[in-house]
């Protein structure tokens, strides 16, 4: 699943291709997937101005003149593809955006779980890169759950997933299991520096990968995460376990509080 760095990643590379082409055609191979109908979405896109893409969560925002806004949440296996006249009609194309000058992009997904909204909600729960310390310490003081758990959860930091809570939770040496409200203020606030450092390097490392390229998500940089690591690089042996229904990745050398 596309987390908050590949998100931010792709979001620059489309302001880049992109911003400020007009949206000539919009394919809706699918429109049970939006929640407008096919002519409706296809009203308020084509022959709009791309003025920008951003990042919110784990999400994609696509913002266009006349004040429509397109989200795009790439759920666990969409993609984002550059289209070319080799490549005009991609299999399992969820929407294409067609541009005036010939250039254009698409979504795909095998498990057709992409979800595109036209004009989603605002949503009040603050990014990750975005809340401060006296949020987050707030939030973890309240609450009696695993800390990856917590992490992951949308409803209170949008964009981290699976992958960098076990890389954010490593780089701080705090196991998964630890109950958020009986960690430390100086477990709480080392675990917050280590959440903006982990995945501002993210992003600096996928940028630098992809280029103007669209290459999907890249991990070769894990510490931790991934079933194909066998020891952290400090050489501790790399354990794993389902936390909420998700393989977590961690060593000894995390501290747990309970």
């Amino acid at each position: 699943m596309a987390e908050l760095p590949d998100l931010t990643v792709f979001a620059g590379i489309l302001n880049r291709r992109f911003k400020g082409k007009t949206l000539k055609e919009l394919d809706v191979p699918i429109d049970k997937k939006v929640n407008v109908t096919k002519k409706e979405i296809k009203t308020a896109l084509e022959g709009k101005k791309l003025l920008s893409v951003t990042r919110e969560g784990k999400t994609l925002q696509l913002h266009f003149s006349g004040d429509q806004v397109l989200g795009l949440h790439l759920m666990l296996r969409g993609e984002l593809v550059l289209l070319d006249k080799e490549n005009i009609n991609p299999k399992y194309q969820i929407l294409g955006f067609h541009f005036t000058g010939g250039e254009g992009f698409a979504l795909v997904d095998l498990q057709r779980q992409a979800t595109p909204t036209l004009n989603p909600a605002v949503s009040k729960v603050p990014d990750a890169l975005a809340m401060d310390y006296e949020y987050f310490s707030s939030l973890l003081a309240k609450k009696r759950t695993t800390i990856k758990t917590l992490l992951m959860d949308q409803h209170f930091i949008r964009g981290i997933g699976n992958s960098y809570g076990d890389e954010i939770l490593w780089a701080a040496r705090i196991s998964p299991f630890s109950i958020a409200n009986a960690m430390p203020p100086a477990a709480v606030k080392k675990l917050y520096q280590s959440l903006g450092k982990v995945l501002n390097e993210a992003i600096e490392a996928i940028a630098k990968e992809n280029g103007d390229e669209l290459r999907g998500e890249l991990k070769d940089f894990m510490q931790v995460h991934g079933a194909q690591l066998k020891k952290s690089p400090t050489g501790a042996p790399i354990k794993s376990e389902k936390i909420g229904g998700r393989k977590s990745y961690y060593t000894e050398e995390q501290e747990l509080y309970t």
